[in-house]
């Protein structure tokens, strides 16, 4: 049986911990980015003001009437204390992945006699949270309700849009910005912030050249531009070295056949298995939908269309069924009502979508893994040993196109194979003006290459620390700093909204902590800034910092928080662990609209009929919660159906397309600033976690509905009394902790009935992380994860949703053991 210690983060070595007994090892290591101590804990530590006190007797008595100076001094400058480096690499538990259609286990890795890699952080690295606790009177005099008024007064459209221009026009292609990581890294240092920079070497792919033609019956010739036009309204289109329109992680390599459109390739296969009618809830999916109709599709090229599911399980199925290639294009029939059919004008010169936007993108199978795929598991560092990355990235080649060159394509089908109304097929046909046949056309014949370059480069995070008062709760706010839309030697790109609305926000959000320090403030909880490189590869960054830093980060964070895309419209969104649903709501009641006079986010969010969604995938807040269990919230301003259209990983996501039609006065920029800003001070700065556990209660009945509703569709016949039970149990214990949490009064920091109502209401989702998912261990969540066939959005109760999915009844009972065991330990956790 799964320890407390290894669920929760706590326990003692060789011994098995009470359930809500939370201490630590007795050599505990603290991974604590800088500098590192050795300390012998296996003794009880005295109070820090007996030692205090102690060193106070040792002074000399001239020095005597300066002590209380001395005390403050030495309370805020207090040693650090110095862990053995543990043994061996760091490796998530159970991390393995398919290789052939056979498990295997990664090696630990081996240290080097070359290799510089150290659990022992560098002398750059400064600044880091100390382990040891300090006394109350360190607490800042400003009330919470100052601290948010002062990062309310600190914030300014003005130099979010400074931060913003700089961004827009410097270059941040992963393994490209250093200049970038290091100007970052500099400005959080102006404003009082202790940071560094973390290097990492990871595998990754750049552009060398491309080109796509078709050719109909030997004769006709289309060769498509594959590039964005150049705009003269907006200067950040025209630089001479943009990075040419591609797909990270795609194939070197080249194939011509002929072509079959393929749709939204929405519900297809898992595991090379074809999924049950049941799967797609009442339609077939599109692949299978084909092979019914008969449509040969081994050796043909596929031509899908962005939409329903992550372009690297298009590519990723296309594969698997035998296809040699993969071109995608975004359809402006799926922008809603801002098209140049209904009336609108294509940017520069009104909101539709311009029809060269080209969507670039990673098509690395991240339903299966983020980070470095040469690394699955320990963190990639120069010397590393590295695996095959073959599972995790296409064998066959794919480009992606603007729907002004996917015109001719799919043109040449017209009257060609099953029409969209035979496929009948949800979301199959576009905005554009083709009857969408399937094909085959006889002799038309697409001529694709695609020449790109792997190799191992360093990518950089900057990371900033701002020093709490409590060693084991800290709160890391972050967002990614690389984009696809730059140009690689040129100081030219764009990104406006992803991903530099949120690094603009980051940095404004630095410039307000630093007001508050000036101020004497020091926050309660740790709070770390954190700029990721790589994550449009496949969150890399990230997740490598994690990888590195796991055996700190369990024990000791409480929340990420994460800013990407944090304004791409005028309507909020919330992405959230549930026990974090309440406080945003609780957050964004408190900030004004920019919109209406008179009116809260709250107020705008609740009429525009919004509701908090739980964590998928496809940012840097997934590593955090699915692999180790850690709260996450992920938020931001995105468009509507209503809105101008936003130009996703084209070159028109640009300071231009921001300042005209996205967020003019950079008004929106200042309102996700103060809600990200206020939402970090609340969890850090409130004795008690503003965490509702009822909420993950609720949220649990309510996909146990969902779960039975799938089992009915499929007409399957589960038992999930263990289950429901489990439930019960659990929602009765989130019950009666919150009840203990509401009862407990203010009293001094550190007071044993805060500290254990805080451990269980801000660790329990620790017990929810397993041994790994079926066929991709790397998600270890039992409770919510990336769909095997989204790739982005969560999939509730994972493994037995995704068994039921494929009729597979002997693992979806397994799953209702595991998931009801793990859901039951979770409340022996809250009860005590």
């Amino acid at each position: 049986m799964t320890t407390m210690k290894n669920k929760f983060g706590g326990g003692n070595d060789g011994e098995h911990c009470e359930p809500l007994c939370i201490s630590y090892p007795q050599k505990q290591y603290y991974l604590l980015l800088t500098e590192a101590l050795v300390e012998d804990i296996s003794k009880p530590k005295q109070p820090l003001r007996r030692r205090l006190s102690k060193t106070k007797w040792l002074l000399k008595l001239p020095i005597l009437l300066s002590s209380l100076g001395y005390l403050v001094w030495f309370a805020i400058n207090c040693p650090r204390h110095h862990y053995p480096e543990p043994q061996g690499g760091i490796q998530l538990p159970g991390m393995h992945h398919k290789d052939g259609g056979h498990d295997f286990h990664p090696p630990r890795r081996q240290r080097h006699q070359n290799d510089d890699y150290s659990l022992e952080p560098s002398q750059e690295e400064i600044g880091a949270p100390s382990p040891i606790r300090r006394p109350i009177f360190e607490y800042s005099d400003l009330t919470l309700a100052e601290q948010e008024a002062i990062i309310t007064e600190s914030i300014s459209n003005d130099t979010i849009a400074q931060w913003s221009y700089y961004y827009t026009h410097g270059k941040h292609l992963a393994g490209t910005n250093k200049s970038m990581a290091e100007w970052t890294r500099d400005r959080w240092i102006e404003n009082g912030i202790p940071s560094h920079l973390v290097e990492y070497e990871v595998y990754l792919n750049y552009p060398v050249s491309h080109s796509l033609s078709l050719t109909i019956d030997g004769g006709e010739r289309f060769v498509a531009g594959l590039e964005e036009d150049v705009l003269p309204e907006d200067p950040t289109t025209g630089a001479a070295d943009r990075v040419p329109t591609f797909h990270g992680y795609s194939k070197d390599g080249s194939a011509e056949a002929e072509y079959i459109y393929v749709g939204w390739v929405l519900l297809l296969f898992h595991n090379n298995t074809l999924l049950s009618e049941a799967a797609d809830l009442g339609g077939k999916a599109d692949y299978q939908r084909l092979v019914d109709l008969g449509v040969d599709l081994k050796g043909k090229i596929a031509l899908a269309k962005y939409g329903g599911t992550f372009r690297g399980l298009k590519v990723k199925y296309a594969q698997e069924q035998g296809m040699i290639g993969v071109l995608t294009y975004t359809d402006p029939g799926d922008d809603g009502e801002i098209t140049k059919a209904n009336g609108y004008a294509p940017y520069p010169d009104g909101p539709a979508r311009n029809p060269s936007s080209v969507q670039r993108g990673s098509v690395m199978f991240l339903a299966t893994m983020t980070g470095d795929p040469t690394t699955p598991g320990y963190p990639s560092k120069p010397g590393v040993e590295r695996e095959d990355p073959s599972g995790f990235i296409p064998s066959i080649p794919s480009l992606p196109l603007s729907f002004k060159d996917a015109l001719p394509f799919l043109q040449a089908l017209d009257g060609y194979g099953f029409t969209a109304e035979e496929v009948d097929r949800p979301g199959w046909t576009g905005g554009l003006n083709v009857s969408y046949s399937v094909g085959p056309r006889p002799g038309a014949v697409i001529s694709l290459e695609n020449k790109v370059d792997y190799t191992y480069t360093p990518v950089w995070n900057s990371i900033g620390i701002i020093n709490g008062t409590i060693e084991d709760e800290v709160i890391v706010i972050g967002n990614h700093r690389d984009a696809w839309i730059v140009a690689m030697i040129l100081n030219y790109l764009g990104g406006a909204s992803d991903p530099n609305s949120g690094t603009a926000v980051l940095v404004e959000l630095s410039k307000a902590f630093g007001e508050l320090i000036k101020l004497g403030w020091k926050p309660k909880r740790t709070i770390i800034l954190a700029s990721w490189d790589a994550e449009e590869y496949a969150c890399i960054g990230s997740t490598e910092w994690v990888e590195e830093f796991v055996s700190w980060a369990v024990p000791n964070m409480v929340a990420y928080v994460n800013v990407d895309m944090a304004v791409a419209g005028p309507h909020f969104r919330i992405e959230a662990v549930p026990e974090l649903w309440g406080l945003v709501e609780d957050t964004i009641q408190n900030v004004s609209s920019p919109k209406t006079q008179g009116k809260s986010i709250y107020d705008e969010w609740t009429a525009d009929g919004g509701e908090a969604g739980v964590p998928g995938a496809g940012s840097d807040h997934g590593v955090f919660v699915h692999t180790s269990g850690i709260a996450v919230v992920d938020f931001g301003f995105e468009n509507g159906p209503k809105d101008p259209v936003y130009h996703y990983h084209s070159n028109y996501d640009s300071y231009t397309w921001m300042t005209t039609l996205g967020d003019r006065y950079f008004t929106y920029h200042s309102t996700m600033a103060q809600i990200a800003g206020k939402t970090v001070l609340r969890i850090s700065e409130n004795v008690l976690l503003p965490y509702n556990v009822t909420t993950f209660a609720t949220t649990l009945q309510s996909m146990l509905s969902d779960l039975k509703g799938e089992i009915a569709t499929a007409g399957m016949t589960l038992n999930l009394s263990p289950l429901e039970v489990a439930i019960v149990r659990f929602a009765a214990a989130a019950g009666d902790i919150m009840v203990i949490k509401e009862a407990l009064e203010p009293g001094e920091w550190g007071g044993a009935q805060e500290t254990i109502v805080n451990e269980r209401i801000g660790k329990f989702e620790r017990g929810f992380i397993g041994d790994g998912l079926p066929g991709r261990v790397f998600y270890k969540h039992l409770i919510y994860a990336p769909g095997v066939e989204t790739g982005y959005a969560p999939t509730t109760l994972p493994g037995i949703t995704e068994a039921v999915r494929v009729g597979n009844v002997e693992e979806a009972m397994q799953y209702v053991g595991i998931t009801a065991a793990a859901i039951d330990e979770v409340a022996e956790f809250l009860e005590g």
